[in-house]
């Protein structure tokens, strides 16, 4: 994944919604996808987040996410299922110039799968994301990914984008990077912690 090419779409994290999720521990979902946005943010990832109908009873989008992505651009649909059915937001993809689209979304089998799998027949390469995904139950997710899959969508994990677009510990924000990896998985902040207070140790 070339975060240089790449869009994040994130399609329909609305409060109604989570109330459905069986698949994945909600906070777990939430928490995920605002570090998705966060990495983002960090790598220069063009954000579009939307929503078929914020004042329908699918409710509105989180509000963290906004605050983790205040650079998003929004783009609100006329109630069509699948994003990809709507003009605006394929417009506002296409405007990015860029080809590969990493998507997460709730339910992953209907807001994910379905413009996951008409914008890859339009020719742009697409990742899913699927913790940063819910789904009624598990059996939706795994047939979703199974299906995503099959035509070519490459199923990954928000680490998985966290390293791909960080690429090297060679950087002059490294230490920014480092924190993202704490926040996503707190185990790794452990280590961070340990070994400076090892490194603290060793210098007196």
């Amino acid at each position: 994944m070339d975060p240089n090419d790449a869009v994040l779409l994130l399609l329909d994290h609305q409060t109604g919604l989570f109330q459905t999720v069986n698949d994945i521990d909600v906070a777990t979902l939430r928490a995920n996808t605002v570090a998705l946005a966060k990495i983002a943010e960090q790598a220069g990832i063009p954000i579009i987040y939307t929503a078929s109908e914020p004042d329908g009873p699918n409710g509105p989008i989180m509000p963290e996410l906004t605050e983790a992505a205040p650079n998003a651009i929004y783009v609100g649909r006329k109630g069509e299922v699948s994003s990809w059915d709507n003009e605006d937001f394929v417009k506002a993809v296409e405007a990015t110039g860029r080809k590969t689209l990493i998507m997460a979304g709730v339910w992953t089998s209907v807001c994910v799968a379905f413009p996951a799998l008409q914008a890859q027949a339009d020719g742009y390469k697409v990742f899913a994301v699927m913790d940063a995904s819910g789904d009624v139950s598990k059996m939706a997710s795994d047939a979703a990914m199974l299906r995503m899959a099959n035509a070519g969508i490459q199923p990954v994990t928000t680490n998985t984008i966290l390293s791909e677009s960080h690429r090297t510990w060679n950087r002059e924000d490294a230490a920014t990077w480092g924190s993202l990896y704490g926040e996503l998985v707190p185990e790794y902040q452990a280590v961070a912690e340990s070994y400076g207070r090892a490194q603290e140790a060793a210098t007196k």
